[in-house]
């Protein structure tokens, strides 16, 4: 019981990186099946187009994906255009706002998708492809000979006949450099890809530790206070809506009117919905920490020397674990 326990607590601890590892991990084996059954290249005049589709259109369904299943989206955007207002989102007041808490959003997206690119690449099935249909590629390796039309031909086919190259370089062996390092060229371009996502989430976690407005301990109790604090608020609400449901209930069979009940607000609940923001001057660990200590709730999205942290990005997404839109 005491290992289990270990697990679950590391699990927790580590929930975000083991939540990309995984999503990097199913995005590896859905590429390598994707490239294996549904992948075959044309060899003609559509290998360009064929070879991009593959290679970037999943990542971009990927991107949308992401954005779609990220709750911190929905946390930001839910209730942003009542119907009272008349500027939908009021989005020149508070573009810039929106746009501190995407980018993190966007860097957590953007996982899959260079995943899948980079996976792809290594693999070079879809760069080859892509590659021996390009009229770059094309004109470097047929600069030299003379059936610019049958050097086009045999180029297309490289991807499907391993024969098509020795004839190329049978006609110039000049063309070794342009054609035979497809595969070379995808899988470098594929490594470059992973060290250069590695290298800049490596300074973006050290730039936005550096500049964390609280120290390591601290974040740590914070954290942990959101952990209470979620658990505290599932089990409050679970009460809550079983009371206001057996209320309700027992009014529609025995046909009395309903006693008063106590219940948040609709405003209330959009308080405590809105984005965290982060002020030195009164430091809350929580939207509802700062609802029930500024002035009765009375809160608004940014006040006065409030800013949008990335280091404390963890605090929108404790209680927005449940990913659903």
């Amino acid at each position: 019981m005491e290992k289990l326990r270990t697990v679950v607590n590391f699990c927790i601890r580590y929930q975000k990186t083991l939540g990309y590892s995984v999503v990097s991990l199913l995005t590896i084996a859905s590429e390598q099946i994707f490239s294996s059954v549904a992948f075959r290249c044309p060899c003609n005049s559509w290998n360009t187009l064929y070879g991009c589709v593959f290679l970037l259109v999943p990542a971009l369904l990927l991107f949308l994906l992401g954005y779609m299943v990220n709750a911190r989206t929905w946390l930001l955007l839910t209730g942003s255009c009542p119907q009272e207002k008349k500027h939908c989102c009021g989005f020149g007041e508070k573009g810039c706002f929106y746009l501190k808490v995407l980018a993190p959003v966007t860097a957590s997206t953007l996982v899959a998708p260079l995943t899948w690119i980079a996976v792809a690449l290594l693999s070079a099935s879809f760069y080859e492809c892509a590659a021996s249909g390009s009229s770059l590629i094309r004109h470097r390796v047929c600069r030299d000979i003379d059936e610019l039309k049958a050097c086009r031909e045999l180029l297309e086919k490289v991807p499907c006949d391993e024969k098509a190259v020795g004839q190329l370089l049978n006609e110039n062996s000049t063309s070794t450099v342009g054609l035979v390092s497809f595969r070379a060229q995808s899988q470098i371009l594929g490594w470059l890809l992973i060290v250069t996502i590695i290298t800049v989430a490596l300074i973006s976690t050290c730039i936005s530790h550096c500049f964390s407005p609280v120290s390591y301990l601290q974040l740590k109790f914070w954290k942990i206070y959101l952990e209470k604090e979620q658990e505290h608020f599932e089990t409050k609400a679970k009460e809550h809506a079983a009371q206001l449901a057996k209320r309700n209930i027992n009014c529609f069979f025995e046909a009395t009117n309903p006693p008063p009940f106590q219940t948040p607000s609709k405003d209330n609940w959009q308080k405590i919905s809105l984005p965290y923001t982060f002020s030195k001057n009164n430091q809350y660990y929580s939207m509802i920490h700062k609802y029930a200590n500024a002035s009765r709730g009375n809160i608004s999205t940014v006040s006065e020397g409030d800013h949008v942290c990335s280091a404390l990005g963890f605090v929108d997404e404790a209680h927005t674990s449940e990913q659903a839109f």
